[in-house]
């Protein structure tokens, strides 16, 4: 059968053979693949690539639990986290289903199964994997040194991804959440959300949350009149009141005590705020973006943040990854931070040494995008000649970890991408150079990118 034609796979993870023969013929449009247990799961997924997987939580040896069943569904979510999973139980079924969904599972079905109904579920998984897959392809495709949202430098698809989502809800007037850890560029991201918004030529107001003490943030966000407490010799507009019009920008607003917590949800409600010592009731029209590295679900369940204020600030959430997962990007930040700094403080500076290049391809970047900045901001200070080397980095060699793969295929074909797009940013997109750097002519590497759907 030729490639175009090939069925998509469906795997069935189910341990009682009368339902694994039903289902094994009941779909005609998919290779049904039959699992009974966690190894033979695992092991097809590893070979057989499916792209939606029904899953019975009642495997052995637990047939009559789900935690077998789960530890499937996170094993599959490590592996291949694009999977559609539809899990189907009998146990607990309404518990069973919200555990499923918030571990990564695409839908759930409730035993009895209906043949026709789980059809149509399992029919709506694969359009959507298409769907997915397709826009995945066009990011990958992307040019490997683009600027994005008029300000941030990427050539990484999974970072080309979030500027996309952020263009998207830009237009919106969502209240949006970014997550992050510190360093991941979230302000950034903000103001580049505002820019491309309908409040673009309204005030961009950020405020740090953890960065003011708990007494003075009230004041900080919601003003105070004149007399409100000592030292308040006039009256004085807050943060919110600020940005009217446009975009207030709450950074680590995991910080933000409790008792504050129920004025900014009425605030978010009822779009009118009180200054601290004030009765008046002023409506403000601005739009709440806001970003914390904290894990806020946790919060919620230890009772330090308000559930109900969590979904009023995180209508749209978006995911910013670190540098280590944004390939060929700390290269690219790297020159365009040299370049910068070069002109400001050390003219004689024109570029990186080799080894300095291969350091910051190794290194992990636990403080991410800041940190890398302020190693090459260090680095154009104190280099004596005109290449920044490793050492002035403050970078040793490194060794990068081997990354959990699927199976040998995709394995090499993420290296491959991933070597041709550090070639391409050290290159800057020059063929011969990228071709020369990778040991290879340049018509196999037109092939290659090619292939891989990559641009220079």
């Amino acid at each position: 059968m030729a490639a175009a034609d090939k069925k998509p796979v469906l795997l069935v993870i189910e341990d009682d053979p009368g339902l694994q023969a039903q289902l094994k013929w009941a779909y005609d449009d998919f290779e049904v693949v039959i699992a009974g247990d966690r190894d033979s799961a695992i092991a097809a997924l590893r070979s057989e690539m499916p792209g939606v997987v029904t899953l019975d939580l009642g495997l052995p040896p637990d047939p009559d639990g789900t935690t077998e069943g789960f530890a499937v569904l996170d094993a599959i979510m490590a592996l291949k986290p694009d999977t559609k999973v539809i899990v189907a139980s009998g146990h607990g079924a309404r518990e069973s289903a919200l555990a499923a969904i918030a571990r990564g599972a695409y839908d759930f079905y409730q035993k009895p199964i209906d043949i026709d109904a789980l059809g149509l579920i399992v029919r709506r998984a694969f359009n959507l994997r298409a769907i997915e897959e397709e826009n995945r392809r066009l990011v990958a495709s992307s040019s490997a040194d683009k600027t994005v949202l008029g300000r941030m430098i990427t050539g990484a698809p999974e970072m080309v991804k979030v500027a996309r989502t952020i263009e998207r809800v830009a237009k919106t007037s969502v209240s949006v959440m970014l997550l992050g850890a510190s360093g991941t560029g979230k302000e950034l991201l903000a103001k580049g959300l505002h820019d491309a918004s309908d409040r673009a030529n309204g005030p961009f107001v950020a405020i740090n949350c953890a960065a003011i003490p708990e007494n003075l943030l009230e004041s900080e966000l919601f003003g105070h009149e004149k007399g409100a407490f000592t030292g308040a010799v006039k009256t004085t507009e807050g943060k919110i009141e600020c940005a009217d019009g446009g975009t207030l920008f709450l950074d680590e607003v995991g910080d933000i005590p409790l008792p504050l917590q129920v004025k900014l949800l009425r605030f978010l409600q009822e779009r009118t705020i009180e200054r601290v010592g004030g009765r008046k009731a002023i409506a403000v029209n601005t739009r709440i973006v806001c970003a914390t590295h904290q894990n806020l679900e946790s919060m919620i369940a230890a009772g330090a943040f308000r559930e109900d204020l969590f979904y009023r600030l995180a209508e749209i959430v978006v995911r910013i990854p670190g540098l280590a997962e944004r390939h060929g990007d700390p290269v690219l930040l790297a020159k365009a931070f040299l370049k910068r700094f070069a002109a400001e403080m050390n003219p004689a500076v024109t570029g990186f040494a080799p080894d300095a290049l291969a350091a910051i391809d190794a290194h992990d970047w636990p403080g991410n995008v800041r940190e890398l900045e302020n190693r090459v901001k260090r680095a154009v200070i104190m280099a004596d000649g005109k290449l920044v080397n490793a050492e002035d980095l403050d970078l040793g060699p490194g060794e990068e970890e081997d990354a959990d793969v699927l199976n040998l295929k995709a394995a090499r074909e993420a290296a491959d991408r991933r070597v041709i797009r550090h070639a391409l940013a050290r290159s800057e997109g020059n063929i011969s150079s990228t071709a020369k750097l990778l040991g290879i002519s340049r018509p196999t590497l037109y092939d290659l990118l090619k292939q891989y759907d990559l641009q220079t």
